[in-house]
């Protein structure tokens, strides 16, 4: 009897633990989680609609490729957060001088309103196919209600709303993979990569890495950081600095599984898209709503409800990321009090950012101005910009008394400097041809 019985008792046993253990690793996984799917906000969703829509599968090769550079820059910025218990300007300030540092934090600004502007016109656009209420109506609302949770909310309670939104990322598998595409072929432009031709595609693959290694996830990053140390009780400087060789590796495993969903996304967006308006010669998309209608017929009313959706829920996703690291970065520049978790008196000039970048946002959508275009091309402008942040971050990673003898590893500066140099080759290529 015993014998027979002990199977059971197993089982009954194992199970809890297994849910247990599931739960661990989905609260372990945060800031790396998070920085990945805001990754593919509206604008990144854009870029990779124009992309499969232009060229067909011939940009596949992007997302392998992107996936470890995107990786090794993210884990870089969390270093410094980890190590320094400072935001990336605020290390970056023990480096370069402040007439170097406000230039930059100003670029960051102007890219991310427009960036901030298009997500919420690409939002809206996709509400108004589902709801049929005005996208003019829709943005209003978004702002209201993305702007008033970033200010009420506080930093856990974000995080947390942030994690589970990265779901929505699968709904663009799924739409992929209801359309068959020939494995072969996208296996064959996947592993093989094709050179642009001519300006217009060297053009893509700018705005293909600006906005997959884009400058406000940097910023970002590092933040989540300090502001994941806070929720620990660190709320001295001292206390944050340092980091153990557990707590780099879990960061590591959690920006790498990050960035891996957010290129799995960009991957089966081209995918969809180039199996059905590359296909169908529809290569000029000008709105979301003109990249979701025009999938209805080509893939059914499943596809542009899951691409809708997608839209929706990744803007949400990424517009307090956008705005939030342009605050971050102006606090720090200024010394301004910062933090998700500080109330609105508490730190009144960094939420007025986050506000008045908001703000902006509506006024570009009243100006009427092209949502996937400008969504395109601030990804260029991100592409152009972003080589440049890089070279910063990679000499204070490198510093030993800046990282406290923890700078980051051979490996990780290489990958980072080759990242650097490519997007600098892409927008150089971009310009002369």
């Amino acid at each position: 009897m015993p014998s027979r019985r002990a199977p059971t008792r197993r089982r009954r046993r194992t199970r809890p633990r297994d849910r247990h253990i599931a739960w661990h690793f989905w609260r372990a996984l945060g800031p790396g989680v998070i920085t990945g799917a805001a990754d593919d906000d509206p604008s990144g969703i854009a870029t990779y609609s124009i992309a499969g829509a232009q060229l067909g599968t011939s940009m596949l090769w992007t997302a392998l490729f992107t996936w470890p550079l995107m990786a090794a820059v993210q884990s870089m910025c969390a270093r410094i957060g980890m190590v320094t218990g400072k935001g990336l300007t605020a290390a970056l300030e023990e480096k370069f001088p402040r007439s170097v540092l406000a230039p930059a934090c100003f670029a960051l600004l102007v890219a991310n309103t427009i960036n901030v502007g298009a997500d919420l016109a690409g939002m809206a656009d996709a509400a108004e196919l589902l709801t049929n209420v005005s996208s003019h109506v829709c943005v209003v609302l978004f702002a209201l209600v993305i702007g008033w949770a970033t200010v009420r909310m506080r930093y856990a309670q974000v995080a947390s709303t942030l994690k589970w939104l990265a779901l929505v990322l699968f709904a663009y598998v799924i739409a992929a993979l209801r359309l068959a595409p020939d494995w072969r072929t996208v296996a064959h432009d996947t592993l093989i990569p094709s050179v642009p031709h001519g300006r217009a595609a060297w053009a893509t693959l700018v705005a293909i890495l600006g906005t997959t290694i884009s400058p406000y996830l940097f910023f970002w990053q590092a933040s989540q950081e300090v502001e994941e140390e806070k929720a620990l009780g660190r709320h001295t400087l001292v206390a944050r600095r340092g980091a153990t060789g557990v707590e780099i590796t879990r960061r590591k495993i959690d920006v790498g599984i990050g960035s891996f969903f957010s290129n799995v996304a960009m991957f089966f967006i081209m995918v969809t898209t180039a199996l059905t308006l590359h296909r169908a010669g529809l290569s000029q998309p000008t709105t979301s709503r003109e990249v979701a209608e025009a999938l209805a017929p080509l893939a059914g009313r499943f596809a542009t409800l899951l691409y809708t959706v997608g839209l929706i829920g990744t803007g949400a996703l990424a517009i307090p990321t956008l705005a939030g690291s342009a605050a971050y970065a102006f606090a720090e520049l200024f010394g301004w009090r910062e933090g998700i978790d500080e109330h609105f008196r508490g730190a009144p000039a960094f939420y007025w950012v986050i506000i008045l970048s908001l703000a902006a946002g509506v006024v570009m959508d009243f100006a009427n101005v092209d949502a996937v275009w400008a969504l395109y091309w601030s990804g260029v402008l991100n592409g152009v910009l972003a080589p440049f942040l890089l070279l910063g971050i990679l000499v204070a990673a490198s510093d030993r008394r800046l990282m406290r003898g923890q700078p980051s590893s051979t490996l990780g500066r290489v990958v980072v400097a080759i990242t650097t140099a490519a997007m600098f080759a892409a927008a150089v290529a971009m310009f002369v041809f």
